[in-house]
């Protein structure tokens, strides 16, 4: 029986591809929110998905197995999660994040994870962000699905982090300004500085005009490991810089945030960091492999090595814990 139950969960591990793709196709036919507006059976959810009701019913097989459906006496309906989660338009909607970017940008990058690993990519391979997002199809669709899945982070920052105190900010690689705005509408007297490459800073304004902030919150064009940033801030922020980037950057990164921060003022980089003993969170280190795909010099960050890194970089109380439980982790430190 032991053998048979480690193989049950070999055997789930491997599956877990085909679970990934029944989930995007599914979000990429709106079913979920098809299913938000009540129960349904499978031939009317076929015909609001625009499918034919077999290959609607073998989808919704799956992803009844995977427990994101459920089968009641009333029809098929979401699941909480999926309700709360990939549900269009709900508050903690991050489907988009999940189609567009994992679903259409990230997963096929998977494909090169042997190549990555053995460092055997040509550069075309392994091109940087800079390029990726000097072509603004791919920009646009990054940053877009970008911002709904930094939605939710910032939530638990604000719930997490005092601001009450903070006047400036700097986000170092802030994408479409998620942080800024979810903060700068928390506390009034914040404005903000998003350093970020052209293409994603012009599609991130509209997205702070959209939110009433274009007075408070501005943008610094250009690759943030080589722009020159501006001022001194009570906040420097960093969400998911460190693990899209090559391991040589971490100390200057750490550095510049130290010199950019006013006395006593504060670093929260956010990012997918594992655990001290490297065994786990599970979904965390698989979130390291896949940026290790397109960035092979790309750190598995460890909420040690990140400690230590930024007390040699002149910051004091830091401290790691996690922010999305299972995910990611919130450093903080304070300038000496």
């Amino acid at each position: 029986m032991p053998v048979l139950t480690e193989a049950e969960e070999i055997s789930d591990i491997a599956f877990a591809y085909m679970g990934s793709k029944a989930l995007f196709a599914a979000l990429e036919y709106g079913l979920f929110t098809h299913l938000s507006k009540g129960a349904a059976d499978e031939a009317d959810l076929a015909q609001a998905c625009g499918l034919p009701e077999e290959r609607c019913r073998t989808l919704v097989t799956a992803l009844t197995g995977m427990g994101v459906l459920q089968r009641t006496e009333a029809g098929i309906a979401n699941s909480p999660a999926a309700e709360a989660f990939l549900v269009k338009g709900a508050k903690y909607d991050f489907g988009d994040y999940l189609r567009l970017q994992v679903g259409k940008q990230m997963y096929p990058l998977m494909d090169q994870i042997d190549g990555a690993l053995a460092g055997e990519l040509s550069e075309e391979d392994t091109a940087s962000y800079a390029q990726w997002f000097s072509d603004p199809a791919e920009a646009r669709l990054y940053s877009e699905s970008q911002h709904a899945g930094s939605l939710g982070p910032a939530r638990s920052l604000l719930r997490r982090v005092d601001l009450s105190d903070a006047k400036t900010m700097l986000d170092v690689g802030g994408g479409t300004a998620a942080f800024d705005i979810t903060l700068c509408k928390a506390h009034p007297d914040l404005t903000a500085t998003v350093v970020d490459f052209p293409n994603v800073a012009a599609i991130g304004k509209k997205f702070v005009q959209e939110a009433g902030l274009s007075d408070r919150i501005s943008y610094v064009e250009g690759n943030a490991l080589e722009t020159e940033w501006p001022g001194r801030h009570d906040i420097v922020v960093m969400s998911y810089l460190f693990s899209g980037v090559p391991d040589h950057t971490h100390d200057d990164l750490l550095k510049r945030a130290r010199d950019h921060l006013a006395p006593g003022g504060r670093l929260l980089l956010h990012d997918f960091i594992v655990d001290a003993d490297r065994a786990g969170p599970k979904n965390t280190a698989l979130w390291q492999l896949q940026h290790t795909a397109f960035t092979p010099e790309a750190r598995s960050l460890s909420d040690d090595w990140l400690a230590e890194a930024m007390t040699r970089a002149g910051f004091v109380d830091v401290d790691v814990a996690p922010l999305i439980p299972g995910m990611t982790k919130l450093a903080q430190g304070r300038a000496a």
